[in-house]
Order: C-alpha cells, then sequence, then structure tokens
C-alpha cells in the first residue's frame, strides 16, 4: 500500500505553512535525532554535517540533534555544542547550506541532567539535576562503551539560574550563527523534565513541590529564550506521560495543561508534542494552544506520514515532525509529493562514524524516472 492509499493520502503535509514568523514550504517537520558525529574534543559539528542537512533541506522545518548549552550538558560521545566560537562558526556552515537549498533549520538547544557520565563531561565532573536521583538497573553509552549510570549532583538554585542564562546565551550564538529558530528540548527524560517530572524532583525549594514550582525551571528556561532572541524564534519540545529515562508524571494531564496556560501568551513559534504515553497529549494541549502545533508520535516503528496528515486535516496539529523516515529518505516531501516508496528505517550507523548511514542514502528524486510513478 502507498502513502497516497493510505488513510486518504498525505496532500495536506504538503500544503505550505504560514504563521507568524515561520514561513513553510510544507508541513512536514525533520525530528531532531541525535548522530553523534561532532568532534568529541571541540564540539563543533563534523565535516559531513551541512551536506547532512541540505540533503533534508526540502523538510518545511528542520530541527537539529541536540545542541548542548553548557560542558554539564553534553550527553555523549560526539555530542555538538553551541559554547564556543568554533561551534558556532561550525554551525554556520551548516544554516547555510540549509538556506541556500531554501530551508528553514532551528538549532535544538539540549541539557541530559543525569542522563551522562563523568566519563563524557570535563575533568570526569558529576552529572547535574533537580535531585540526587540515579537511574537505576540500565548503563549508559561513553567513549569506554556502556557504563552504569552515577548518581547525579543536585544543582543548587545559583547554579539553576547560571543554567537558565546557559539557555539563553545559546539561543543568541544560535541566531547570531545563522538559525532561524531555537527549538527547547523539555522532553525526552532530560533536564526540563527531570524538574517536572515527580520521581525526579524531591526538591522543597521554589524549583520543586507543587505542579507550579516543578514547572518553574522550563519556565524561566523558555522566558530566557525568548527575551533574548525574540518568542517567535522559540519554540518548546515536551513528550507528558514519557516513561523514557524513568521518567514518571503521576498526572501529567494537569502538568502540561499549566504548562500550556503559562506559556501560550508568550507567542512563541511553536510547541513541540511528542505523544507516545496513555495521555492524549496532542489532542489535548491543541485546544488550549493558540499558536503553532507541531505534533510527533513515538513507538516501536516510525511514523507514518498519512496518520500525520490525519492529525493536520483534522485540525490537532499544524506540522508534522517526522523522524527515522528522513535518515534514509533525505528527500522524503518530494517522495510523498510524487508516491515514490519509501526506504525503510536504517539498522546501523545510525551514532558515530563517518559519511555511512549518513550522507550515503540517495535522493530518489534525482531521477528524472523516478518522478514518473506519480
Amino acid at each position: 500500500m502507498t502513502e497516497t492509499e493510505e488513510g486518504g493520502g498525505v496532500r495536506k503535509l504538503l500544503e505550505p505553512y504560514r504563521a507568524g514568523r515561520l514561513e513553510l514550504a510544507n508541513r512536514v517537520a525533520m525530528a531532531p535525532m541525535t548522530r553523534g558525529r561532532a568532534d568529541d574534543v571541540t564540539g563543533v559539528p563534523g565535516p559531513y554535517a551541512a551536506t547532512y542537512y541540505r540533503q533534508r533541506a526540502g523538510a518545511g522545518l528542520l530541527i537539529t540533534e541536540g545542541v548542548y548549552v553548557n560542558a554539564l550538558a553534553k550527553g555523549g560521545p560526539g555530542i555538538p555544542g553551541l559554547v564556543t566560537d568554533a561551534q558556532a562558526r561550525g554551525w554556520r556552515e551548516v544554516t547555510d547550506a540549509v538556506h541556500a537549498e531554501g530551508g528553514t533549520v532551528f538549532a535544538q538547544l539540549w541539557h541530559v541532567g543525569r542522563m551522562t557520565h563523568p566519563r563524557t563531561l570535563p575533568d570526569g565532573e558529576l552529572p547535574v539535576a533537580p535531585s540526587a536521583v540515579a537511574v537505576e538497573g540500565a548503563r549508559i553509552f561513553t567513549r569506554d562503551g556502556l557504563l552504569d549510570h552515577v548518581t547525579p549532583r543536585e544543582l543548587t538554585a545559583g547554579e539553576i539560574d547560571g543554567t537558565v542564562r546557559d539557555f539563553a546565551a545559546a539561543a543568541r550564538r544560535a541566531i547570531d550563527a545563522g538559525f532561524d529558530g531555537v527549538e527547547i528540548h523539555g522532553a525526552n527524560g532530560y533536564l526540563v523534565q527531570q524538574f517536572i517530572a515527580d520521581n525526579t524532583n524531591l526538591r522543597t525549594d521554589g524549583y520543586g513541590g507543587s505542579v507550579t514550582g516543578r514547572l518553574r525551571f522550563a519556565t524561566e528556561v523558555v522566558e530566557a529564550v525568548a527575551d533574548e532572541v525574540g518568542a517567535d524564534r522559540v519554540g518548546l519540545r515536551v513528550s507528558p506521560d514519557n516513561a523514557e529515562n524513568q521518567l514518571a508524571e503521576a498526572d501529567a494531564r494537569t502538568t502540561y495543561r499549566t504548562l500550556a496556560d503559562a506559556l501560550d501568551p508568550l507567542g512563541l513559534a511553536y510547541l513541540h508534542v511528542l505523544e507516545n504515553g496513555a495521555y492524549g497529549a496532542v489532542a489535548d494541549l491543541r485546544t488550549r494552544w493558540s499558536g503553532t502545533l507541531v505534533a510527533n508520535t513515538n513507538g516501536p516503528v516510525p511514523s507514518s506520514p498519512a496518520a500525520g496528515a490525519r492529525l493536520v486535516r483534522d485540525g490537532h496539529a499544524d506540522v508534522v515532525a517526522l523522524g527515522r523516515l528522513f535518515l534514509t529518505n533525505p528527500d522524503l516531501p518530494a517522495r510523498l509529493a510524487h508516491g515514490v516508496p519509501l526506504a525503510g528505517p536504517p539498522t546501523e550507523n545510525l551514532y558515530g562514524g563517518g559519511a555511512k548511514g549518513y550522507i550515503d542514502y540517495p535522493a530518489a528524486t534525482d531521477d528524472p524516472e523516478v518522478l514518473t510513478v506519480a
């Protein structure tokens, strides 16, 4: 069955989308995906990064892999940063390449919190988190292979303030490096969501306890970044009711409704909702979010473009983020437009390495004969 036949087709995803500063050629976003190919010492994007993102510039919106905002935010080998001038110059090559193809690209600003290891961090420092709560019974990838998680160190109030400022500084570097905007990573069990979740935030100060307290860090980060670069250049990614990385949210519906209500008046570029728990977050938060909503689903198989088109057609989302399909189908929107069969997701070379499994997937639409299948 082709994507054109399934679920009434994908035509809605191929329509242009305009809202505020966003001027997208279509409603397909490339979801942020870790690739682990930056220089592990300098954090500068690797030599093939510009080609990788240029190949996928047909997406209405490209969202980069997570980019660390300070030295303790780095999650593993080969993760890029936006802290130094050299890193910013490396990203400028990426943004220039994407813009040359007419694309739009946002940098995802990332702090992993407890989801890292002293072997990854400078001088063997401990990871930091809202509270000293370790991941149990799991291992984490480092340059020395898989190692047991360690118990993180609780951030002080002063360090929390410094981290908020680091997000804002990284956002400024991103805009100066040519990005069209930034996405704050508030999902997948990393630092922002560690503050939100009940089981990883045991604080008794103003950053813990009540729903408002647990949302305070997320709110302060978003407001600081918006103040620095303009709210219409800022997106926020959330994943309500997401058990990934051992998080537990007792009342995700109330928590994320409260967050949406607090942030909606700011006029952000978008809210990016990753739905993979029991809570139907996309449809529920759509009713409370007046701006652009980007929807993303996550599971054992890649998100379906046809299912995404239904979300747009039914008014639950304005843009749909697809991830793994973009790895092997760099010209994904063009393939959808012309009915070209999609390659399956990759099974190797996802992280680290060089060009193989990164920039060597061909664009089917480079062959004029392929276009005759439409």
